[in-house]
């Protein structure tokens, strides 16, 4: 939930609807995502909970028309048919769609991709994540779903892929595996809701960058506890040479609005 919406406008040298090139796969996004998953454990969102399909999709159209074009999704949020509702008057290539799996089997992540495409009602995704890596050998772990992942690149049903990390040592790994191209990552200057202090964090964001990967900030906001510094998290977080775009869970217009004011 963000708050203080009307605070004086912060200057910002950087806007939430410009366009950039997400990764070695230059995936082309805005700045900011719109994000579908404000505390979402289990099949449904803040999001998807108090707006409903058609609200959610009718805030994802809004967004579009100020020019966010990246949407933040995830299998967990259950926000994929809301995706799918908003495609239905946004062009399908003019929007990057996110989105996240658990699948950790080649067979899984296959029934994944099948199932998610279907959900959103599209044939390619532009981004999927392997969602909340947590153990420093997850690459091990999660072998067969990411061959999966790295074929369905080559046949263009996924344009490219990565992870989202919840500790350090997970972090790390994604830092310094090859097959990671874009990675989610928790940032903000108060070390909330994140994988350790802002520096340490910096750190290794840097390294994935000098790698060529691509960066997504998330928790931005700690979880919603630093809404009542909005201005503060936004010029931290664009003003880092290390995150390439980022993503905030917004529940109305209004809110939206106090994020695009401020980025304006």
């Amino acid at each position: 939930m963000l708050a203080g919406v009307g605070w004086p406008l912060a200057a910002s040298p950087r806007r939430a609807s410009d366009v950039i090139a997400l990764g070695p796969d230059r995936v082309g996004l805005s700045r900011m995502a719109m994000g579908t998953g404000t505390d979402a454990p289990n099949g449904s969102s803040n999001q998807t909970r108090k707006l409903g399909l058609q609200g959610l999709a009718d805030l994802l159209h809004y967004g579009y028309d100020r020019g966010l074009t990246f949407w933040d999704s995830a299998d967990q949020y259950g926000s994929h048919p809301h995706l799918k509702a908003a495609l239905g008057s946004v062009p399908r290539e003019k929007v990057a769609i996110l989105t996240k799996t658990h699948a950790q089997t080649a067979a899984e992540m296959r029934a994944d991709l099948d199932r998610f495409r279907r959900e959103i009602g599209t044939d390619y995704l532009d981004i999927v994540l392997l969602h909340c890596m947590m153990e420093g050998d997850w690459p091990e772990r999660r072998k067969g779903a990411m061959e999966v992942l790295e074929e369905a690149r080559d046949r263009k049903i996924v344009r490219t892929h990565g992870v989202s990390c919840h500790t350090l040592e997970a972090l790390k790994t994604a830092a310094r595996t090859p097959w990671v191209r874009v990675d989610l990552a928790r940032i903000n200057p108060a070390g909330v809701a994140m994988d350790a202090d802002p520096q340490t964090v910096l750190a290794v964001l840097r390294e994935m960058k000098a790698a060529g990967k691509g960066v997504i900030g998330m928790k931005i906001l700690g979880a919603g506890e630093l809404s009542g510094r909005l201005d503060e998290m936004l010029r931290y977080v664009t003003s880092l040479d290390c995150v390439d775009c980022f993503t905030i869970g917004c529940e109305s217009r209004e809110q939206l609005n106090g994020v695009l004011r401020r980025l304006a």
